[in-house]
Formats: C-alpha cells, structure tokens, sequence
C-alpha cells in the first residue's frame, strides 16, 4: 500500500495499524536496540514510486522502520511524506549484484545502494529477513 501520510488521518493509520501493526513502544524500541533504519539512497523503483520521486530534483532517500507484522518505507517529496507498507508475507528482499538492496511487494519495488562499506544498511536489512522470520518460517521439507 502507497500512501501519502503527510497528514494525520484515522482511517490511514488504522490502515497500516491492520497491515504491519502498530509502533513499538519505547521499551521494546530501546530493547531491539533502535527500529529505523539509516538513510538509504533509492537507486530505482516502479512505475508509481518513480513518478512520485520526479516531483523534485533532490536526491532521492529513504528510510525503513520495522513494525512487528511488517515494514514502513517512508520518502519525502516537496513537502509531502509517502509511505510504502510492506507486511512481512509479501514481502521479498533481494541482494543485487552491483551493490544494491531490492524490496519488493505486488507490482511495488524500491531499490536502495548499499555499498561494501555501508555495514549499518546490510546490518538493518539482516535484522529485517530475522524479523520477517521470526513472523513468517519458512515450512521445512524433508524430501528424503
């Protein structure tokens, strides 16, 4: 779901609330030891995120916040915030070869660069795929 959230409105937060539930509260927070992630810059995105990301000429950013059933990918456009919430069950993460994080969800992806040395983003995004497995694991088969 791509939503702007500039403003505040009930019916969106319930929203996302139902989605990817809602905040941690600052005990939990301070025990995972901090749920956002660090400023990532989006190399690509689909068609709708793209469009939205045209509307200035500054460097395209985001940053990620973990929920307990899921993820938030906010960005900032002019003076809007746009949000793309991702629930754990369909989300994908993929690990591109030329150094770039791939998140997916439906027909929404977003690219962010995530260079050798950057150890915070491949840091964050190995407690993302620990908490979407801890949410979602995976049924082993025995094909023996």
């Amino acid at each position: 779901m791509l939503v702007n959230n500039s403003h505040n409105d009930p019916e969106t937060t319930k929203k996302i609330n139902n989605l990817v539930g809602p905040a941690f509260s600052l005990l939990v927070r301070l025990k995972k030891k901090g749920i956002g992630s660090p400023k990532m810059i989006i190399t690509k995105a689909s068609i709708q995120i793209y469009n939205l990301l045209q509307l200035d000429q500054n460097t395209n950013t985001c940053n990620i916040e973990l929920r307990p059933k899921g993820i938030i990918i906010g960005f900032q456009k002019r003076l809007e915030t746009y949000i793309l919430v991702i629930p754990y069950y369909k989300l994908t993460i993929y690990k591109g070869s030329s150094n770039e994080y791939s998140f997916h969800k439906d027909t929404y992806f977003i690219k962010v660069l995530a260079e050798p040395q950057d150890e915070n983003i491949h840091r964050f995004v190995t407690r993302i795929r620990e908490e979407k497995e801890l949410q979602h694991p995976t049924a082993l088969n025995d094909f023996t």
